[in-house]
């Protein structure tokens, strides 16, 4: 398991489980437009979609457990999840980070209702490019195409 400067290091397949985890707790603690229904529906269909990503990276507690990931498709942020107790403790900027600097990550969609979402990338030099009044299955969740300041392109 390699590990970066910023204590960054890959995810394995063991971690899976945990991953899917941290992305369940991640999402009832800020997707709140989400039912339970949406919740299970979608959990197996992103634990598969999160394997088939290039790259798969996360940050580790005390205990070597999983406590926030990130994945990158090309030049995009396809996954940024924290659990909620690892919350507001850098573990997101520094996977950011991460992905931008050392990835070359410039593009990410976000749920135009996850307000702190939103938020978190406009202070990480992110800006609105576009908008979809749907999401990447068709489901009514409207996403926010969102690109790092210098890389703004209208979709």
């Amino acid at each position: 398991m390699a590990q970066t400067q910023d204590g960054i290091t890959s995810i394995e397949a063991g971690d899976f489980p945990r991953v899917v985890e941290v992305w369940e707790a991640s999402v009832r603690a800020t997707h709140h437009f989400l039912t339970e229904a949406d919740i299970q529906f979608l959990k197996p269909l992103v634990e598969d979609g999160l394997r088939q990503l290039e790259v798969l990276a996360c940050v580790r507690d005390g205990d070597g457990q999983v406590a926030g990931f990130i994945g990158v498709q090309g030049a995009k942020v396809e996954a940024l999840f924290i659990h909620p107790a690892w919350r507001s403790q850098g573990i997101g900027r520094r996977l950011l980070t991460y992905a931008v600097e050392s990835l070359g990550a410039t593009a990410v969609d976000v749920n135009e209702q996850n307000d702190q979402a939103v938020g978190f990338y406009r202070r990480m030099g992110f800006e609105v490019a576009g908008r979809s009044a749907v999401d990447d299955m068709g489901l009514p969740f409207p996403l926010l195409h969102m690109r790092r300041s210098g890389t703004a392109q209208a979709k």
